[in-house]
Parts: structure tokens; C-alpha cells; sequence
């Protein structure tokens, strides 16, 4: 159904499959809500889920929503327990504080909210007033429509310093940026999730091919891709290489398995682009009309020839030939890629460049069943409202004149510059930090002691979740208690899913807020110009004006939920690319950039390229002598999204405590056995893990789980919930690329040794 905006272009048909759906009903004694799932808790993938709710209101049921075509009626372990974490009795449901003094200590206190917000607002400006706006620093995790509240609220309080903490920004952003600096856009892989007829759309056609290149999709499930998508690909025809060094479920299932040593897979891109331009399998008429600096790629990737990237790959070289010519040879392609490229080897930028130009040699970039530009409905997740801030704050970011090629496009403060920062005082002081879905000392923070120490040094330090977490109890002075998906309201946001979606509140536990409502309860008190709503439908409303949604409210979007818009497919050729109506991609050259003027403009290689982790085997024998083992980390599992899910008791059944993989010929080699607690060690620290002793990891390779600790256990410093006993970060340097993205986190080395007795 055409949904009527007045102000569409020829081109952009929304259809809606719901045709004015209820957004909720009864079924006998209870109440059933259709929604998102999307934050809190995670993951930000946003599956379509119905709520049941009693008489009381209290959530007792989840299921998947089966008319979805996004999912399908299908839901993982971590949705289907929301009911046990919603009514948990350890949930955070009302403001809370405690003294300065009694950081680390469980001496908290109940406050309403009225008095949190009196009480931040001046702890805040009284930082702003002596340091400047930009010393009070706003934090997020991963939670993906955090980034589109809170970005506005740092910048209405008028500070620049809003950031991720991750070294490099290692998660999903190199990839992205990556993307944009060569084709000016985003791309997927085409598993026909743009149409809400999905694989029975005219227009859609399988990859033949699909190439799973450092992603086991089944268990992250990334934004706006649905991991058993796959699934439903190969049954209907489509044929897989897989790239990992673990062997996946999905590796056992491939026509191909490359067993590729973990940070070498950009040397394993220019092996196959050596091999699909040599033997002339490339699309001659894309590359010609459509790819900038064809020529310097060609003779750039000569010297990369499969018995040399074999050997740097620790994999046999006809393995290289077999996979690009599989790859080449498909009609349409598709290759999904995931988190390693962005930290695995600290040049994150070269080899992923690598990966997009293999996509654009062979004519699979806006196809059918190729890699498809997600529409993005709200386009927020770089930041909803930038021009309330003044240009001269924006410059004073952290890391603005370090990394020029992040400068270019992204509006996050850099976390490694963001570190030193709090370290240093330099080039400006943090004095205060406001942290909303995040716990870095459990999670994301490499070095976390060094971080504890930066926090506990901060003036005032405020959380925003829905437990208590060891960074919580370590070091902050108030925490706020935040919604789960089912108790707000919210529009899917910034992850391009090809439609627009809500969240739809379905219940209402204590005096939990959602992080929408907490962002513009604050951003009202602080800058009421840049919040002039009074409720969250309101603002919510606000915000679809300023999207591709125009025209529709919050409440006719909950009914046509979710609404998809029509994909137009090589829209390079009609000029529904660029924003100026040319044909061509939205690039300087209007072409695929194999040579990127961009990069090149930021003195970085404009080149795909390939870099040696560091440290690795090759480049320190010494240390790898000492530390015979790659260490792999943040495989995901089904039963809990990074640190989250620790206390939910059905998904701790399934899994009680952090895990290494480790190969049954290393252990036996050790002495080690399935189920024995463990030391893992290296130059930078040591946490313990349980040995699972499983022949999916290499000798070579062990694989650490992340995000690990205890809510069972003593939540008061030092202890923290058991943290620095099991966090594997402790064992991670905080080292980015030239280009201010990507890490090492998944290459360092380490050795491996039992926990004695009373250990």
C-alpha cells in the first residue's frame, strides 16, 4: 500500500504489510503486544517479538512474531528469556546514589528521580563552569538507538567528548567507514530481508554464492542481518566459503573451509584478486564503467600470488585459487563479513578495503542475491542534531586532528584519545562521565585496570542500565534504572534494516525509564531549545519528520509497523545513488574507489593492503616462543549478548562459566582436560578460564571467551562480581591502526597452564 508522504520522490514506494495491524490484543486472560526487540537488553539485531502480558501486568511470555517476514516467527534463547530478566529480583527499578566516598562499596540509597536530575545537573555544570562543557564525557555500548539520544544530549549540554569505548572503535565502524571511503555507501549481503515477500519477491534472486568471512552469523546475528537467513539460503540452493579459523557449524556445512591464521585475512583478499584478475574472471563492463584505479589494483595485488598469501595464511595455496574462482564464477555473489576485520589486525581499514574491491571486481555491489545499500530509515546513528552544537566544539573532539579520515565523517570523541585523555588532562581534562548502556570494565575496555583508576578519578560518574554491573558498583555515584525493550516506546533505528519499525511498550516494572525518555528528561533540563518536547510520542514524531518517513506520526507508524520500501536495484545507473541526482556512486569520482582519493587525501594508503598483527609469529619469534598460542577472543554464544544475560539462571544453565576452546593434541600435550580451570597469560596480564577441549580450534589457536563475570558473587571492590579474576581484557593493549581504527584484540599471543589448587 502506497502510504501516502507528500513529499516522496517518483522513485521511493513504502508498502506495508500489516495494513493497520492492532498493536495489541487479547488472548484469553492475557494481553499480547507486538513489538521490536531492540535494547535493552541486547541485541541490536531487532527481531519482531509479541509480549504477553497478565492481568496484572506483569510479562509472562515472549514469542516471535510469525507474520514478521523479518524473522519469521523465529526468536533466539536470550529473547525467549526476557520474562526471567524483566522480573529478576536483582533489577536496578529506581534511581539510586551513593557517596563519593563509598565508591566501590554497596552503600546505596534510593533517590526519586527529581532529585537525580537536580543533583546531576549540578554536579555536571559545576565541571562545565571550571573546565569547559567538553571535560563531562557521555559513553555508550552497544545498544543501537542509544547513539541517536545520546549523541544530542552531550551535544546540548554542549560537550563534543561522546564516544565508544573500544581501542580503534573496533566494532562495526572500520567495516563502515572502510565502505564509505570507497563506494560512498553501505553495503549487506542480499538475503531478500528488503522485501516483505522476502524470497517468493519477483525481483529477488539467491546468491549462488555466499562467502561467511569471519562471522558466524548464526550466533552474533549483526545489525539488520537475521543469522538464520543463511540457513534458509542454503536450503534453497546457495553454496558456501567459509573463512575462520574455527571450524563453525556453518564451516561444516561449505563446499570450501579456509582455516585462515586469525589477523592475515587481508593478505588472503589480494590472493584472490590475484587470482580472479590473472585468470580474467572479473566483470569487464563494471570495472570499466564503474571502478576508479582498476590498473593500480592490478598490478598491485601481482606480487600477492596464492603460494605466497598461503604461506602468510597458514592454509594450502589451492585453497586460495578454489575459493576465488568459486567466489568469481557465481552469477551473483554475496559475502557476509563480521567483526574480526575490525579486530583482528590494527590496519583494519587496508584489509577490509580488500574485501569490497573483491566485491566490485566481480559486478556483485547492488544485484539481486549480491550486497545490497540498506535503506536507512532514520539515518541517526552518526548523531541526531549536529547543528545544535557549534562547528568550533565539534573540532575540539578528541582525536579531530590526529585521525583526519575519522574527522571526515564520524562525530564520535576517538576512545583511545578519550583514554589518554583521562589519563593525561591533555588536550583537555575529563572530569565527569555519563555511561548508558555500557560496562567497560567487564566488556569493552582493553587494559580495564588502567581505565578503573581513570574513573575513579573523575568528579562525578553516572550509569545508566538495568543491573548492577562491576562498573557500576567500582566506580559510580548514581544509577539510573532503564527499560527493557518491553516497557517503552521507540522507533528501530540507524542500522539500515530496510524498513521502519517500533518498539511498543507492553508493561511498566517500578520507576524503570526508557533511554529515550532519560535522554530527553535531562536534555529538557539542560537545553530546553534542543528538547522542546514534552513526551517521548512527541519527540518520536519530531523525529520521523526529519526522516525518509515524513508524514507519518508514531502511533500510524506502531499500526503500519514495519513499513519497507521499495529496493531499486544497480541504482548507481539512474542516479538514485547520490544525493545530487548523477549517476555514479556517491564517491569524488562518482566510481568504486580501488585507489581511494579519500584515503589518499588523509595520507593513507589508498591501496587494499596487508599489515602483520602485532606481535604475531612471524614478526616476534621471541615472544611467540614464550606464548605459543594465538589467542582468539569475543566469539559470541547463544546464551548471552557480551557481559549481559550474567544472572538470567535458565541461560547460565546452558553455560555457567567463561570457556577456552583449546585442541585436544595441545591440551593432552599440557596435561589439560575438558573442564579444568585454566590460566591464560601473556605480556600484558592473565584471567582464568574453564578448558573446553574441542578440535574446532587449531593447535596453534586457542579462543577465549568475553564480557565474563559473576552477579552471584561479592559485588564490592576489589572483587567487583569476580571481574579481575576471568576478564580476558586483561590481557589486551590498547593499540590502533595509522588510520585511528582497528586493533589486535583477536591476535594476541598467549600460553596456556592449569590453575593449581587454592589458586
Amino acid at each position: 500500500m502506497d502510504i501516502g508522504r507528500e513529499n516522496k520522490k517518483e522513485w521511493e514506494v513504502w508498502t506495508s504489510y500489516g495494513d493497520d495491524r492492532p498493536v495489541s490484543w487479547k488472548e484469553g486472560d492475557l494481553t499480547v503486544t507486538r513489538t521490536t526487540c531492540r535494547t535493552g537488553p541486547g541485541c541490536h539485531n531487532g527481531c519482531f517479538g509479541l509480549l504477553y502480558t497478565d492481568a496484572d501486568g506483569k510479562l509472562v511470555k515472549v514469542e516471535g512474531d510469525p507474520e514478521a517476514p523479518y524473522n519469521q516467527g523465529r526468536l533466539c534463547s536470550r529473547c525467549l528469556a526476557l520474562p526471567e530478566l524483566v522480573n529478576h529480583p536483582d533489577r536496578i527499578l529506581y534511581p539510586m546514589k551513593r557517596n563519593k566516598e563509598d565508591r566501590g562499596k554497596d552503600k546505596w540509597f534510593r533517590i526519586t528521580w527529581e532529585q537525580a536530575l537536580e543533583e546531576i545537573t549540578a554536579e555536571f555544570n559545576k565541571v562545565k563552569e571550571e573546565y569547559g562543557p567538553e571535560s563531562v564525557a557521555f559513553l555508550q555500548g552497544t545498544g543501537r538507538d542509544i547513539a541517536t539520544y545520546l549523541h544530542r544530549l552531550a551535544w546540548s549540554f554542549g560537550s563534543p567528548t561522546k564516544t565508544w569505548l573500544l581501542s580503534g572503535s573496533s566494532c562495526y565502524l572500520p567495516r563502515i567507514a572502510a565502505m564509505y571511503g570507497i563506494t560512498g555507501a553501505f553495503w549487506i549481503s542480499d538475503c531478500a530481508q528488503a522485501y516483505y515477500l522476502r524470497y517468493d519477491d519477483p525481483q529477488y534472486k539467491i546468491p549462488e554464492v555466499l562467502m561467511v568471512w569471519g562471522n558466524n552469523p548464526l550466533q552474533s546475528n549483526a545489525d539488520g542481518f537475521f543469522g538464520h537467513w543463511v540457513v534458509d539460503l542454503m536450503r534453497k540452493g546457495t553454496k558456501l566459503i567459509v573463512i575462520d579459523p574455527r571450524m563453525t557449524w556453518l564451516a561444516s556445512k561449505a563446499e570450501l573451509f579456509l582455516q585462515v591464521r586469525s589477523g592475515t585475512d587481508g593478505a588472503l583478499a589480494l590472493g584472490m584478486m590475484n587470482v580472479i584478475i590473472n585468470e580474467d574472471l572479473y566483470d569487464h563492463e563494471f570495472v570499466d564503467l564503474w571502478c576508479y584505479g582498476f590498473e593500480e589494483l592490478k598490478e598491485h595485488v601481482q606480487e600477492w600470488t596464492p603460494e605466497k598469501v598461503g604461506e602468510i595464511c597458514w592454509i594450502d595455496p589451492e585453497l586460495v585459487v578454489a575459493a576465488a574462482r568459486m567466489y568469481a564464477e557465481g552469477n551473483n555473489s554475496a559475502i557476509q563479513f563480521g567483526l574480526p576485520f575490525d579486530m583482528n589486525n590494527a590496519e583494519a581499514i587496508p584489509q577490509t578495503e580488500g574485501v569490497i574491491d573483491l566485491m566490485a571486481i566481480t559486478g556483485n555491489l547492488d544485484v539481486p542475491g549480491g550486497m545490497m545499500r540498506p535503506y536507512f530509515v532514520m539515518n541517526t546513528g552518526f548523531g541526531w542534531g549536529y547543528e545544535i552544537l557549534p562547528k568550533e566544539m565539534h573540532n575540539k573532539r578528541l582525536g579531530y586532528d590526529k585521525y583526519p579520515f575519522i574527522a571526515q565523517g564520524f562525530n564520535d570523541a576517538h576512545p583511545d584519545c578519550f583514554v589518554d585523555a583521562m589519563e593525561t588532562g591533555e588536550p583537555y581534562p575529563i572530569k565527569a562521565i555519563w555511561m548508558q548502556s555500557t560496562n567497560p570494565l567487564a566488556c569493552t575496555g582493553g587494559d580495564p585496570e588502567r581505565q578503573l583508576k581513570c574513573y575513579l578519578s573523575m568528579e562525578c560518574n553516572v550509569y545508566v542500565d538495568l543491573f548492577m554491573t562491576p562498573t557500576s558498583m567500582a566506580c559510580c555515584d548514581y544509577f539510573l534504572p532503564v527499560a527493557t525493550f518491553a516497557e517503552r516506546d521507540g522507533i528501530r533505528t540507524c542500522d539500515g534494516p530496510q524498513f521502519g519499525a517500533t518498539i511498543n511498550k507492553a508493561c511498566q516494572y517500578g520507576e524503570v525509564k526508557g533511554d529515550p525518555e532519560i535522554c530527553l528528561m535531562f536534555g529538557r533540563h539542560w537545553n530546553p531549545e534542543a528538547w522542546p518536547w514534552e513526551t517521548d510520542e512527541e519527540m518520536h514524531d519530531a523525529m520521523l519528520q526529519e526522516s525518509f518517513l515524513q508524514g507519518l506520526t508514531f502511533k500510524e507508524l506502531q499500526q503500519l509497523s514495519p513499513v519497507y520500501k521499495n529496493l531499486e536495484y544497480k541504482s548507481y545507473e539512474t542516479g538514485h545513488m547520490r544525493e545530487d541526482g548523477q549517476v555514479g556512486f556517491p564517491t569524488r569520482t562518482g566510481r568504486v574507489e580501488l585507489w581511494s582519493t579519500v584515503l589518499a587525501s588523509c595520507d593513507l594508503p589508498a591501496l587494499a593492503g596487508y599489515v602483520e598483527p602485532v606481535p604475531s609469529p612471524v614478526n616476534d619469534p621471541d615472544l611467540w616462543e614464550k606464548y605459543p598460542f594465538i589467542l582468539g577472543t569475543g566469539a559470541r554464544d547463544y546464551m548471552s549478548f557480551h557481559s549481559e544475560h550474567r544472572q538470567i539462571e535458565t541461560l547460565r544453565n546452558f553455560k555457567k562459566w567463561p570457556e577456552v576452546e583449546i585442541n585436544p593434541e595441545a591440551a593432552e600435550e599440557l596435561g589439560i582436560k575438558d573442564g579444568d580451570w585454566v590460566w591464560l597469560e601473556n605480556q600484558f596480564g592473565k584471567c582464568q578460564h574453564v578448558a573446553k577441549v574441542t578440535p574446532v580450534v587449531p593447535k596453534h589457536m586457542v579462543m577465549a571467551d568475553h564480557g565474563w563475570w559473576f552477579p552471584e558473587e561479592d559485588g564490592e571492590s576489589p572483587n567487583n562480581y569476580g571481574v579481575w579474576r576471568v576478564n580476558v581484557n586483561q590481557m589486551m593493549s590498547n593499540i590502533c591502526g595509522e588510520s585511528g581504527f582497528g586493533t589486535n584484540f583477536k591476535s594476541q599471543l598467549c600460553k596456556v597452564y592449569k590453575v593449581k589448587e587454592g589458586e
